[in-house]
């Protein structure tokens, strides 16, 4: 079985309609706008965490990746804002040292520290969150966890973004630093026959596969900064993503799924999940910079695991990026872009018009919006803009301009 069906739901039969998407996305930033509280935080979501304490500012579910959503809606001209996101950030960094979200100020790209320094130098190009940035990307090389979330696979992304936008060769160098820890931890498994990273992650150690948490975020880091590798080291990491991907793979006539464990081990780990953090998706999204026509085995494989995504439907969590209808849709526009194959486009925009349904329905029956970018409505409404334009990436992540 590639997917569970109850995680799933049948897609509505909504024919695509772009003016219904563009005025979905101006309802979230009009909302947005609204509910800005005085302290740059939102209304607590009671899907997000049980103890709304303290409010959130990472860029996976707190202010910034809010702000970084109105600033890059406002910057592709599809909204005008009543308020400077530019304004706001240092509030939120200040803020975030003095009540981290997790208790303690971390380095994490998506829920610590780096995540919301890497927007506040985008919005204001300040020295001070740069050398900052810098030493926080540094100080979590060596983090065990191992994966995109809290380790280096998150954080060396972030020396990418900055070496693109500035070419200070300190950030090139950065980035290497990190990949030699990547591929010192990058080694045969003992239960598959291919190269895997060991995850020491919530009390578990195991090899996980997903873009969240495991090889698709790791070699995502990889991948994105290849043309910064030695070319014999270039080529092992493609040979190696194509031999992990085939060796861990189920595959079902045109369908290809990845379990969240690379060899399933103890109770309630033998789950077949299909969305990005965990999946079909996130492999996509994860390996779509492998070079076309390199390998006619990882073309049909990100194919193929576009098909599953497309077979299981929209996810029945809701309209969100990392475990939601439209983080799965962001398979197909990868796709979509990776072959020019138009099937992908129509079924990215039939998730699109299923996922505000997902979100209207949410705001109905707990009475407020999903304010957080990788669990809500800011996300779905960068889809939607994607899906409008037929590009863009992963908010936050490929994309911060």
């Amino acid at each position: 079985m590639l997917f569970e069906p109850a995680r799933h739901e049948p897609l509505l039969d909504i024919d695509w309609d772009a003016t219904r998407a563009r005025a979905a996305i101006i309802e979230v930033v009009e909302d947005i706008e609204a509910t800005l509280g005085a302290d740059v935080t939102w209304p607590w979501h009671p899907l997000d965490e049980n103890d709304p304490e303290p409010p959130h500012k990472s860029i996976y579910l707190g202010a910034s990746g809010v702000l970084w959503a109105l600033w890059y809606l406002q910057r592709v001209g599809v909204v005008s804002l009543r308020i400077e996101p530019a304004g706001l950030i240092d509030r939120v960094y200040d803020s975030y040292v003095a009540q981290p979200d997790t208790g303690e100020v971390v380095p994490s790209y998506f829920l610590g520290e780096v995540g919301i320094l890497l927007i506040q130098w985008r919005l204001t190009s300040s020295r001070d969150a740069a050398g900052r940035l810098h030493e926080a990307i540094a100080r979590n090389i060596p983090n065990p966890t191992n994966e995109a979330l809290w380790a280096a696979p998150g954080t060396m992304v972030g020396a990418l973004h900055m070496l693109g936008w500035t070419r200070e060769e300190r950030w090139r160098e950065l980035y290497l630093e990190n990949v030699e820890q990547l591929w010192r931890t990058w080694l045969p498994s003992k239960t598959a026959n291919c190269h895997l990273w060991t995850q020491d992650l919530y009390g578990r150690i195991e090899q996980l596969l997903g873009a969240g948490h495991g090889f698709a975020g790791n070699a995502y880091a990889l991948l994105r900064g290849a043309a910064l590798l030695p070319v014999d080291r270039r080529e092992a990491l493609y040979d190696r993503c194509v031999e992990s991907l085939r060796a861990t793979a189920i595959l079902e006539e045109d369908g290809a799924n990845w379990p969240p464990v690379a060899e399933p081990s103890g109770a309630g780990r033998t789950k077949i999940l299909l969305q990005w953090c965990h999946g079909a998706p996130g492999i996509v999204t994860g390996l779509s910079d492998y070079p076309r026509k390199r390998s006619a085995d990882m073309d049909e494989m990100l194919v193929m695991a576009g098909q599953a995504t497309w077979q299981a439907g929209p996810v029945a969590k809701g309209p969100g990026v990392c475990h939601g209808t439209a983080g799965n849709g962001y398979a197909f526009l990868k796709l979509y872009q990776r072959t020019g194959d138009p099937i992908w486009l129509a079924r990215a925009r039939s998730f699109a018009m299923h996922a505000i349904v997902q979100s209207e329905r949410a705001r109905q029956q707990y009475g407020c919006r999903r304010y957080s970018l990788w669990t809500g409505d800011p996300g779905l409404a960068i889809y939607l803009w994607h899906c409008l334009t037929g590009s863009g990436g992963m908010p936050a992540l490929d994309i911060l301009d």
